[in-house]
């Protein structure tokens, strides 16, 4: 290097430098001298080709500073950078002025300073560095005029290749004019910043209309582009006030106000009473008026009408037909006491007691039928098949996004597999110098592995350049090659450079790799980066062809099974990874499944039996207390025991006696049983119908049947128990007695047979089965409108369930009862029936009130008397008013969408992956807008699709992708769109000389990459060719030139070839003569949750949407996961569809067999406040909407109804047949409401309730996210909701909006028998004296 001596000339007409000095090596590029000499007039030949290289905007000068050797150089270099910058004519103009101007101009020494010099090969001082003052002015234009120039092929922008991704002006120049092979600079270029720069080039603007060698496409010129409507961001738009969303505001007003109203009229009605009773005491001064009120007594004309509404001694009811005094039976008619008939429930009793009593009578025919049919249903067996493919299984197959996901892999191919590891290391990360090195090695193993088969990654991979070729596989590898020892200690500098500048380190397979995808979580840092990502791609078959493919992935699977490194996370999936773990899930949790029908077989099987007599209980009672006081003295806690008064007690001995007489575990075991089988014969049906079974039915509907079913069988039993009470024999002084499942010992004399205290049981309690099993059949049957297989499938299965179980249960486990009842009577062992033992003589005492459970007189003595007070009902309204606004707001917050990671195992190794993938992953999906119908060899046709041309649509498809990726938090597009029309046409741009060639001698034959430039020219060399579109290929033209393009390669000379990005991106005519089908490819921003999933599926269609509305092109969008989202687009309106054609069903069918539209509207409004208190749950508890949760809401209605029917039914027949509109009948509807609860509360709470509370409970040890979510979860909510609402508003509201009643019995002697033989049921017996009242 030698520093010059002299300083050089400046002026105008003075040059800087000129001509070629020679190479600093044998392969460096030629360098300039420095020359201050004066500018000389160029010949021809060089005036032309300056013309050819500048540019139309560039003004050839009279004199100039260099030879026509260096800008034959200069043509070279621009060359490469012509293809990525000409489709914005003021950007490439620009970029060839700069150089022209630095190479030739006469000005040269006004704004270029050779700062320094160097020897050459031939002994020559050549420029080593040099001083470009370039104006502010022209450095911010040319900057800007680039900036936005995009190159569709790596979704990106020409800045990241000719900029090195610079971010200002000053930066694009110094990467520019900086030493490197490539688009960099020979020497080194210094760009200075000097106001009084006299550079005079004035820049070209993207924006200038009237200049077309100015004016850019809108793609490239945002300054031109039109604007978009506004679309609000999902997020926004959303009514508050304050913290509160705006609805929860107005509840809150509504509520409140409400309750101050509620108070306001209380305490009015309290000031009436009040000036009423001062009126009443002032009365009492005066005497008596009327004999009948001085005597005082109540019979006659008093007694028959009843006491004043506020006599407090009335009972729970004031009505004279629930309070009988003597002498009621002399006054008051008979049609008076004894309810009216309904027609219906008459009907459905008489024709459940026939099919009782043949049940009872006929046990041969009815199991043999039974086993027939249920042997016929089973055959099914044979066609068995379970769903395991994960789109068969949460995708509808008539969906929108199932069909376009259908014909984009029939035109373009599926979506490639993707293989997918995920390197952390606790510290300071895994960009280190070792980690790095180990995976390097390990990635170089990997690409080794073998199946036996012999398949390897070459065989399988997607190769973009064709077969054989490079693999696709985005990894650090690609930067740093298979040995960290090439680098030493410039490794970090190699990693900062890649990321910053990717084209400048292409892979072996030719495409850029965005930073983001091999390292995650970096936020810019990337020596930093929290998580290495390595994915290899891998082609994808919709037929034998991927087995091939799965083959090789198993054994990648296995092969990262086994891989450890300290310190070391590895997180990884595979394209068979989805499949095989959620297939796994199925044997997960079978232990818990199982115990928790373990569970509820024992709850059932302990509990259906009468148990003890309460003698026996009593005297256990006693001396466990005695046991306790002495316990009590020995400690000296207590002074001395109290003398012990109590009878002569029962030997205890006489327990296993009466257990096993007693016991019911045999019967709970057949109605298990019975439950089993029903699930077995749905299963064989549906299986024969071609239906197919899925893991959720496999799990879930033996638990569901058997929660439904054996809330049937307690109805049953303990109804068939107060039979047996109603029907005893009063001849206390027979011997053959017999220990009933009341714990009471009837003669074998009872005044009716077993069968027909059965066939009455079924009469009484067939029709209650029928409304709880009809309308639970038909809102599992609504579950199936929803189009997911797997829900939908689980919904008919579960109806058929249901339907067979419900069926059976009414007429094979009527049989079984009445064999069960017949070996208890003969005082038979359970489960050994061939057992016959010795009844216990004179345990019982026939005068001894009824055997009364806890539950049972905690419901008849508190429970009910408590909740009919009036302050009690107005407390219960306002308190269930506040849970409808608490689930309201919850409502609010309830989330879309499922999360795959809980239909794995908790253990998966997918979990972490998943988790791995939200966290450093910080690229969105790919997302392919897909066009159809555009006639593309036309002018108007390219127009539709492309962007990069003045004359392109104004919001063509691609100009409209475009400008949404501009407001990415609208439309969730995040980077430029890979526009095939636009790289095509400027493949066919004549000045690139190194991409559409034809052969000189006969341009119909194309050149190959291969042939010399000197039998080949440019396709449309001389012809007119300009960014307005003139000139570009048509009709028969453009098919040929397309076909040529999708094959011509994509490399250094030409970066515009198609077969790399675009060879399966455009779908021809079989016989080439159109496009019928192409695609543009960009990405999402990173989704991270599921609403963003979802929200990026929204913008996506109303792109689409509005694209083929303004263009007439008919586009649809397609990614990945759209096929599963597409169920939430119409979720919510899905979930309002099911479930009011539910209520509606519920309404229907409740009104109908409950013998009143008011009681059934009331069933139906319960039900549906129910429902809302569940789905209110799912906001605060972290379960979103679903299709699965959608059927559980479903099946929550169902089992509502079941928590409501049986009260709401007991309601209906407490009736005295009194009008509704009466005085009396508010008082009448308390007392039915209050018979009604005593009835059937307690088996709906122990039948019902607590069979399901149990079964359910035991759900929450289970492993599985999705049964714990979505089973345990919901149906927890649902029970514990339908209890409190079955026995808690129900009875409240029915006081108010309650039906007219009627009898359940059929004839006078039926309905007296059954209100004489129920002492304990009321307060006041009906036909009782007031002497013999009994009193708790």
């Amino acid at each position: 290097m030698t520093r010059m001596d002299d300083p050089p000339r400046r002026g105008k007409g003075v040059c800087a430098m000129r001509g070629s000095c020679g190479r600093t090596s044998i392969f460096g590029a030629d360098l300039p001298c420095p020359d201050d000499g004066n500018a000389t007039e160029p010949g021809e030949k060089l005036r032309d080709l300056m013309a050819s290289v500048c540019g139309p905007s560039y003004t050839v000068p009279d004199s100039v500073c260099c030879t026509y050797d260096q800008v034959a150089t200069l043509s070279d270099r621009l060359q490469q950078a012509a293809p990525l910058i000409a489709s914005c004519p003021a950007c490439i103009n620009n970029f060839r002025s700069f150089y022209c101007d630095f190479t030739c101009s006469p000005d040269q020494s006004n704004f270029l300073s050779i700062t320094s010099t160097q020897r050459t090969t031939e002994g020559k001082d050549a420029v080593k560095e040099i001083d470009y003052e370039v104006s502010t002015e022209f450095k911010q234009g040319f900057y800007s005029s680039c900036k936005d120039v995009q190159f569709g092929a790596t979704n990106g922008f020409a800045m990241d290749l000719i900029g090195g991704g610079a971010k200002n002006a000053s930066s694009f120049l110094k990467y520019m004019g900086d030493v490197r092979p490539g688009l960099g600079s020979p020497f080194q270029i210094n760009f200075p910043d000097n106001d009084d720069s006299l550079y005079p080039r004035i820049p070209l603007s993207c924006s200038d209309t009237n200049n077309i060698n100015a004016r850019c496409a809108c793609a490239d010129c945002p300054a031109v582009c039109p604007e978009l409507p506004y679309v609000a961001p999902p997020s926004a738009g959303k009514c508050h006030v304050g913290a509160v969303s705006c609805l929860t505001f107005s509840l809150l007003i509504v509520y409140s106000v409400a309750i101050l109203l509620g108070i306001a009229f209380y305490s009015w009605k309290q000031a009436l009473r009040h000036r009423q009773r001062r009126y009443e005491r002032h009365a009492l001064l005066d005497p008596p008026l009327s004999p009948t009120a001085a005597s005082g007594n109540t019979n006659g004309l008093d007694g028959m009408i009843g006491r004043g509404g506020e006599d407090a001694e009335s009972g729970p009811s004031g009505s004279i037909h629930f309070r009988l005094g003597r002498g009621a039976s002399l006054l008051d008619p008979m049609e008076h006491l004894q309810p009216k008939q309904n027609k219906i429930n008459a009907t459905l009793r008489r024709s459940f007691y026939r099919l009782g009593l043949f049940c009872a009578k006929q046990p041969v025919i009815v199991f043999g039928i039974t086993a027939l049919v249920v042997a016929l249903l089973n055959v099914g067996w044979k066609y068995f098949a379970v769903e395991t493919d994960p789109v068969r299984l949460w995708v509808s197959p008539s969906s929108e996004s199932a069909a376009q996901k259908h014909f984009f892999d029939d035109n373009f191919g599926p979506f490639y597999r993707s293989e997918q590891v995920f390197i952390t290391q606790s510290g300071n990360g895994p960009v280190n110098y070792d980690t790095l090195d180990w995976w390097l090695k390990t990635e170089a193993e990997i690409g080794q592995l073998q199946s036996e088969s012999g398949v390897t990654l070459q065989d399988i991979c997607f190769a973009p350049a064709g077969k054989g070729t490079p693999c696709v596989i985005q990894s650090v590898s690609a930067w740093l090659g298979e040995d960290m020892d090439e680098w030493e200690a410039d490794w970090q500098s190699r990693i900062k450079d890649c990321a910053a500048r990717p084209g400048e380190c292409l892979p072996p397979f030719g495409q850029p790799i965005d930073p983001k995808l091999v390292l995650g979580g970096a936020q810019g840092d990337w020596l930093n980066a929290k998580a290495l990502v390595i994915t290899w791609v891998v082609n994808n078959y919709n037929d034998d062809r991927v087995a091939l493919a799965e083959e090789w992935e198993r054994v990648l699977r296995a092969y990262l099974a086994e891989l450890s490194r300290p310190d070391v996370t590895i997180s990884y999936s595979t394209g068979v990874s989805l499949e095989e773990e959620l297939n796994k899930s199925t044997n997960t949790d079978v232990k818990i499944v199982v115990l928790s029908y373990l569970v509820m077989f024992l709850y059932v099987s302990l509990t259906l039996g009468g148990g003890l007599p309460p003698q026996l209980i009593s005297a256990f009672s006693h001396r466990l207390w005695r046991g306790i006081i002495n316990l009590g003295v020995l400690l000296r806690i207590v002074k001395s025991p109290p003398e012990d008064r109590s009878p002569v007690s029962p030997s205890f001995s006489l327990i296993p006696t009466l257990l096993s007489v007693n016991s019911k575990f045999s019967l709970g075991l057949f109605g298990i049983a019975i439950v089993l089988i029903a699930v077995s014969s749905s299963v064989g049906l549906f299986s024969l119908l071609g239906v197919r079974v899925t893991l959720i039915i496999a799990e879930v509907i033996p638990f569901l049947v058997l929660a439904v079913g054996v809330d049937n069988v307690f109805i049953l039993v303990h109804e068939l128990e107060r039979q047996n009470s109603l029907h005893a024999a009063h001849d206390g002084n027979n011997d053959a007695q017999s220990v009933d499942s009341d714990g009471r010992q009837p003669s074998t004399g009872t005044s009716l047979s077993p069968e027909e205290r059965v066939a009455r049981a079924v009469a009484r309690m067939g029709p209650s089965i029928l409304l709880s099993s009809v309308t639970e059949v038909v809102a599992f049957a609504l579950g199936a409108l929803v189009p997911m297989p797997a829900v939908r499938n689980f919904a008919i299965y579960a109806a058929g369930s249901v339907f067979l179980g419900a069926v059976m249960q009414v007429t094979v486990f009527v049989s079984a009862m009445a064999l069960d009842l017949r070996r208890a009577e003969a005082m038979r062992i359970d489960c050994f029936p061939c057992v016959r033992l010795r009844p216990p003589i004179g345990l019982y005492d026939e005068t001894a009130p009824t055997g009364e459970g806890v539950v049972n007189k905690f419901m008849r003595t508190i429970y009910a008397p408590f909740l009919l007070k009036n302050e009690v009902k107005q407390l219960v309204l306002v308190a269930f008013g506040g849970l409808f606004l608490f689930a309201t707001i919850g409502i609010q917050h309830i989330t879309l969408g499922l999360d795959q990671r809980l239909a794995l195992p908790s253990d998966s190794y997918l979990v972490p992956y998943f988790n791995a993938l939200d966290a450093y992953l910080d690229v969105g999906p790919p997302v392919y807008f897909v066009a159809q119908g555009a006639d593309v060899p036309t002018r108007h046709g390219q127009q539709q699709l492309c962007e990069r041309f003045t004359t392109c649509m104004d919001l063509s498809v691609a100009n409209t992708l475009e400008a949404e990726r501009k407001r990415p938090e609208s439309s969730f597009v995040a980077s430029p769109p890979a526009a095939w029309i636009d790289d095509f046409l400027q493949w066919t741009n004549p000045t690139f000389e190194s991409c559409c060639r034809v052969r000189k001698t006969d341009p119909t034959v194309f050149c190959s990459p291969r042939d010399s430039e000197r039998l080949c020219r440019p396709c449309f060399e001389g012809e007119e060719w300009d960014a307005t579109m003139n000139g570009l290929p048509q009709g028969e033209d453009f098919m040929r030139y397309l076909q040529q393009w999708l094959i011509s390669p994509t490399n250094e000379e030409c970066p515009l070839g198609g077969q790399a990005p675009y060879s399966s991106a455009v779908k021809l005519a079989n016989d080439n003569s159109t496009v019928l089908a192409s695609h543009f490819r960009t990405y999402h921003t990173p989704l991270k949750s599921q609403s963003d999933f979802i929200d990026a599926l929204a913008a996506a269609r109303r792109i689409s949407n509005d694209i083929s509305h303004r263009t007439g092109v008919k586009v649809f969008p397609y990614s990945l996961f759209y096929v599963f989202f597409d169920q939430y687009s119409h979720i919510q309106s899905t979930a309002v569809q099911v479930l009011s054609l539910a209520l509606f069903a519920i309404l229907g069918i409740t009104s109908l067999l409950l013998g009143s539209w008011r009681t059934g509207a009331t069933v139906t409004f319960v039900c549906t406040l129910a429902v809302i208190n569940v789905m209110g749950i799912m906001g605060y508890w972290g379960i979103s909407l679903n299709a699965i949760s959608l059927v559980n809401l479903v099946i929550s209605l169902g089992i509502a109804v079941e928590f409501c029917s049986h009260i709401a039914r007991a309601f209906m027949g407490a009736g005295t047949g009194l009008p509704i509109d009466k005085d009396v009948g508010k008082k009448e509807r308390d007392d039915r409401a209050w018979t009604a609860l005593v009835d059937v509360g307690p088996s709906v709470f122990s039948g019902i309730t607590m069979t399901k509370l149990i079964g359910i409970s035991v759900l929450a040890l289970t492993r599985s996210k999705l049964l714990e979510v979505y089973y345990f979860r919901m149906w927890l909510s649902l029970i514990l909701s339908g209890a409190l609402h079955g026995l808690a508003l129900l009875p409240v509201l029915l006081t108010y909006t309650g039906g007219q009643g009627y009898s359940l019995e059929d004839t006078d002697e039926d309905w007296v028998t059954s209100q004489m033989r129920r002492p304990m049921d009321y307060e006041y017996a009906p036909f009782a004296d007031t002497d013999s009242v009994m009193s708790d």
